[in-house]
């Protein structure tokens, strides 16, 4: 340590010599921050008001006055001018305000009760600004000593300095460090020196000194915050304002800068933020946050012509909880109920507390309004379902109001209002409900509960049956697989096919428990066939990617129940339609590939429709593939349908795939199937969706080929 005490670093030394004589180009061309670059010059600077109040001094200009260098008395500088100078002093400040050029003189400064004075000379120039005076302080006599006594007292300010010093070479290699520097990093000063200045900063940082490497060269001082790292790990959080170093000829020599540590001041401006925008108690977006998230939403939303759903969500019931339990156990309900809320909606969606029981969820980019129902509905099933609070298991509902953008309002305060005023209707109409604002919205909203009502009760009832399209082997015409169709047998409408309910059910939240449904009654029938047609004989079940959102647990319960009936997982086809494969983001393909590991095998609906790859159908492993009846249509005339069909079959072949043909209307279409080497047919040709009897009868006497 001793050595570094009288080793001054070049760059100290060029700002010392730069200021020898002469008026530096900062002092009349300054940026905002110049104080930085005045602070550690071994010679006085001042910045005085036009009554001579010293506004700014630098480390040794305030140890030549004797003053702190904030100077909270307002002294003046005049009062340090010797009394018989005081005119030539006023006339030094009357040609700085008025000239562009520097002006000196000559005079004596005298220091309160410390006679004698002392010598020295004063440059003056106007600030750019035309409001104050600059002035730098020079001793006037002996200046070869007086100068060596400023630089000896200059080193042992730095040495000494609260505020890290950090000069590096133009490789930005550390060339000087003072030991508060060091210590603020955890190393030792031999330990930086030579070291790159990227050596101690993350990688944003880094980015950002490389981006400014060429302003710096050009004589460019900055301030910037930088996230250093140190020794032990730790960020360190700094303000570095640098100013370049420059020779004699003009040629860069690096960078002198001065680092203050704000690693607390930010630390506490981080936490003034995040208590500014977030819910202490659930680390949900508070109110304030929320609505600037909500003006930025519709922003996308009116550039995209996209809609957005507001919901308004109160709890009903917790008042009481609170009242009964005590106010710590009302505050665990409200973090579990902000957990099962989010759990409702997309990450990219937006949950937040706007106050007490009151929550409000923002979800984007929606292509249609009647997917916000299964959303609500889930949510609604969750909030009902007991809360564990110790010993008590207290339960709430909700009641839920929806706004759309743009139909209800186009601007965020008028959505709100919209989504308040709905959520109480809810609230009015029985709580444990939801309800648009709209009144056309919320009728048909109504009308897809009922028939979700209805269809839950069919599932109690048994109103829900199978039946069973067969798919035809073409090389011996045996029916060896069947589809199993869903059908509601609708007490006062009759036999209803899928698409009459199933959006309904999906609105409703039910397709996870149908599709429980569906598969435990065709695995029941695929048990039975297989013991009168044959073991081989498969049967194949439509899954949406909504029921493939089901917890695993689920899957395992089948696999369970395959068991207890002594069936093969292979003897069970899961059909999924293209669009599983391209959203790598739902748990939809996690639960196929699930399935695909439990034995069952996987078709894929529809193929040429969508945009799935081989690449999709390598990575999922697909078993099967079924050709879309769109390519079957028109074959017995269209020479180009045959040969894409061809090519898909050679392909499917290729890969291992066996390929199934949709929608085979005709006589010709099952015969081109055939001789292009399809392996199975489906269609009215062969027979149309049978119940489970006629099904089994048709399939022992077989089918006549058509080809």
């Amino acid at each position: 340590m001793e050595t570094t005490v009288h080793t001054q670093p070049a760059g100290l030394g060029m700002l010392a010599s730069a200021m020898e004589g002469q008026t530096p180009v900062e002092f009349r061309a300054e940026p905002a921050w110049f104080h930085d670059a005045w602070l550690l010059a071994p010679v006085g600077y001042f910045l005085l008001a036009r009554d001579t109040t010293i506004l700014q001094m630098n480390v040794v200009g305030a140890d030549q006055l004797g003053l702190e260098r904030t100077n909270p008395e307002r002294a003046a500088f005049r009062q340090f001018v010797a009394p018989r100078f005081h005119d030539d002093f006023d006339g030094l400040l009357q040609h700085a305000a008025g000239s562009a050029e520097p002006v000196a003189c000559n005079l004596q400064l005298q220091r309160p009760h410390h006679p004698p004075g002392f010598p020295v000379t004063l440059r003056a120039s106007a600030d750019p600004g035309g409001q104050a005076i600059r002035v730098v302080l020079e001793p006037a006599e002996g200046k070869l000593e007086a100068l060596e006594r400023s630089e000896e007292r200059f080193r042992r300010i730095v040495h000494n300095a609260e505020e890290g010093i950090w000069e590096i070479d133009a490789a930005a290699r550390t060339s000087f460090v003072n030991p508060k520097m060091a210590r603020m990093l955890g190393y030792s000063i031999e330990e930086m020196l030579e070291q790159p200045l990227v050596a101690f900063m993350d990688g944003e940082g880094r980015a950002l000194l490389e981006r400014n490497i060429a302003r710096r060269r050009q004589g460019v001082a900055e301030r910037h915050e930088f996230k250093f790292i140190r020794k032990d790990g730790a960020e360190l959080w700094a303000t570095l304002a640098s100013n370049p170093i420059f020779d004699q000829d003009g040629g860069y020599r690096g960078a002198l800068a001065l680092v203050s540590d704000i690693t607390a001041s930010r630390a506490s401006a981080e936490l003034v933020w995040q208590q500014a925008n977030f819910d202490a108690l659930t680390a949900l977006p508070n109110r304030h946050m929320f609505q600037d998230r909500l003006a930025q939403e519709i922003r996308k939303a009116r550039r995209a012509g996209q809609q957005l759903a507001l919901l308004f969500i109160d709890l009903d019931g917790f008042k009481a909880v609170n009242d009964t339990l005590g106010h710590e156990h009302g505050d665990a309900l409200l973090v579990e109920a902000a957990r099962r809320i989010s759990a409702c909606v997309r990450a990219t969606d937006t949950v937040a507390r706007l106050g007490g029981d009151e929550f409000i969820v923002l979800l984007s980019g929606l292509a249609r309004a009647e997917g916000v129902d299964r959303i609500v509905q889930g949510m609604l099933n969750l909030l009902n379902r007991p809360f564990a609070l110790g010993p008590a298991q207290p339960s709430i509902s909700a009641s839920i109001g929806i706004a759309l953008f743009p139909d209800d309002a186009a601007e965020p305060d008028g959505l709100l209002r919209q989504a308040d005023q709905a959520m109480y209707a809810a609230k009015h109409g029985g709580r444990n409900r939801y309800s648009y604002f709209t009144p056309d919205l919320q009728q048909a909203a109504q009308a897809r509960r009922q028939v979700a009502q209805e269809l839950r009760a069919a599932l109690a009832r048994e109103q829900l049956e199978l039946h069973y399209q067969p798919i035809v082997n073409l090389k011996t015409g045996k029916v060896e697989r069947a589809e199993a169709l869903l059908r509601w047998r609708h007490p006062q409408r009759g036999l209803l096919a899928p698409a009459e309910f199933l959006p309904h059910a999906e609105a409703g939240g039910l397709m996870i428990e149908i599709g429980d449904w569906v598969f435990r009654q065709a695995a029941r029938q695929a048990r039975q066939w297989q013991d009168e047609l044959g073991a081989g004989f498969q049967v194949s079940i439509n899954q949406s990617p909504a029921q493939l959102r089901g917890d695993t647990a689920l899957y395992v319960g089948w696999l369970q129940h395959a068991s207890r009936l002594g069936l093969a997982p292979r003897s069970m086809l899961i059909e999924i339609a293209e669009g599983v494969l391209l959203d790598t983001g739902n748990p939809g393909s996690e639960r196929l590939r699930e399935l695909r590991e439990m034995g069952v095998q996987v078709a894929l609906d529809n193929f040429g429709t969508g945009y799935s790859s081989l690449s999709h159908l390598k990575h999922f492993g697909i078993d099967v593939l079924k050709l879309d009846h769109s390519f079957i249509r028109h074959l017995a005339n269209d020479s180009g349908d045959l040969a894409m069909c061809e090519a898909l079959i050679v392909m499917a072949h290729k890969l291992g795939l066996r390929v199934v043909a949709e929608g085979v209307e005709t006589a010709a279409q099952s015969g081109l199937l055939a001789m292009a080497g399809c392996d199975f047919a489906q269609g009215y040709v062969y027979a149309g969706a049978l119940p489970a009897a006629e099904m089994a009868v048709l399939a022992r006497r077989g089918v006549s080929l058509l080809h």
